[in-house]
């Protein structure tokens, strides 16, 4: 059996960050997924959006891994051809109490260095937001936001890492896990896994996970939200990302512009507790459409092309990320919600170095592929181009999704 250096346990982008991350160093690493598939917990419902770091207290590890993230999130998009685009944010104040608790934001965003805030006026908003609401007095913003396409950063992380020697093993259900004569034995429903050291990255699962190892102290909610998409003729519904003020839960129903062109309104949060329930419901979508008609009035539901609803790993409030003395070798990345796509490469990085500081040597390989080409996709470039393109490679005049203009070979 190979003993591998480092396992990591889920594949979403918290995993994929931390393999990639990893992989620069001389180690054997395995990524174990339970889904046929990358991406397909938490991660494939994720929203897309690079925060700036305005809802996050100075002091937390959210506050300080979504600002360092939110920096090198630009670095990696570049390296991996990932279109990141900065769109800027906008939370919205429409009395005098929601002014107080927009400067609350703005001091403690500041205290965690996120750069170019501005308290904008009525007129600055009628003339940048043309349909936002009217009753709208003032808004933050903060002009590092941005979006990305979720799904294509992590099997870009992951083709990238693979590349970099990491091995992924998915359909991988972990069953139990002990821990003998230095090592973790994993048994899966793929076989018996051997690693010198061990990070959960299980999302939803985080929990269970860490109990296989007798650490029960944290407890996985799952905390649904449910979204709708708008067509692409509302494309230019709103021009920044547009929040209402947070709740102590959640940072509310938002306008999203997406990687994609679509605008994505919501979510909701409930707390549930059933880890596979991905249900909508009409009471839900009812909510999200009055709470964004209170930021943008015009939404039509008739322009609604798609409901779906995902699942946050919520545990408290903030992320754990821990070395776990009773278990020498133990990682536990557990508890990323909202910011961790933002903050999956300052986690990667964190993650490295508690690794290094319980023993693990970090030698950087003399030979780390940082970049990876980017994907040509058909819907990017001209119909007179086409042609060529597929002379050069057929799998792409083999469309497998016509109204989007996705070919085989970009899958």
């Amino acid at each position: 059996m190979k003993t591998y250096d480092v396992a990591i346990i889920g594949a979403g982008v918290i995993g994929t960050s931390i393999a990639r991350e990893l992989s620069r160093y001389k180690l054997d690493i395995a990524l174990i997924e339970k889904e046929v598939e990358l991406a397909f917990g938490v991660s494939k419902s994720n929203s897309g959006i690079i925060h700036p770091g305005t809802q996050n207290p100075p002091g937390s590890l959210k506050g300080r891994l979504c600002v360092q993230g939110n920096t090198l999130i630009r670095k990696i998009s570049k390296e991996l051809g990932v279109d990141f685009k900065e769109v800027g944010e906008l939370i919205v104040a429409f009395d005098e109490d929601d002014i107080k608790e927009l400067l609350r934001l703005k001091k403690e965003a500041e205290v965690l260095g996120v750069p170019g805030l501005k308290i904008v006026d009525k007129k600055w908003l009628e003339k940048n937001e043309p349909n936002l609401n009217s009753a709208a007095v003032c808004g933050l913003y903060a002009p590092t936001a941005g979006i990305i396409s979720p799904y294509r950063l992590v099997y870009d992380l992951a083709e990238n890492a693979v590349r970099n020697g990491v091995k992924i093993f998915t359909n991988t259900k972990v069953i139990n896990i002990n821990r003998a004569d230095k090592y973790f034995e994993i048994n899966t429903s793929s076989g018996l896994f051997r690693s010198r050291y061990l990070v959960n990255a299980a999302g939803l699962f985080a929990d269970e996970i860490s109990g296989m190892l007798g650490i029960n102290d944290f407890k996985i909610k799952p905390r649904k939200g449910e979204e709708f998409i708008l067509d692409k003729k509302k494309a230019d519904l709103a021009r920044h990302l547009i929040f209402p003020l947070p709740s102590k839960i959640s940072k509310g129903v938002l306008i999203i512009k997406t990687a994609d062109g679509n605008p994505m309104i919501g979510p909701t949060a409930e707390d549930i507790e059933d880890k596979e329930d991905l249900s909508t419901s009409d009471a839900g979508i009812n909510r999200v459409l009055a709470s964004a008609r209170r930021l943008i009035p015009s939404i039509n539901d008739k322009d609604i092309i798609a409901y779906f609803a995902g699942l946050r790993p919520a545990s408290g409030d903030d992320f754990i990320i821990r070395h776990e003395e009773t278990c020498p070798g133990f990682i536990n990345v557990a508890g990323i919600q909202s910011p961790g796509l933002t903050a999956s490469p300052a986690i990667a990085v964190l993650t490295a170095n508690i690794l290094k500081k319980n023993g693990l040597g970090l030698r950087k390989k003399i030979i780390f592929h940082a970049h990876r080409k980017k994907t040509v996709h058909l819907f990017e470039i001209q119909l007179s181009k086409t042609g060529s393109l597929i002379k050069k490679d057929h799998a792409y005049g083999d469309i497998v999704c016509r109204c989007e203009m996705i070919s085989a070979k970009e899958i």
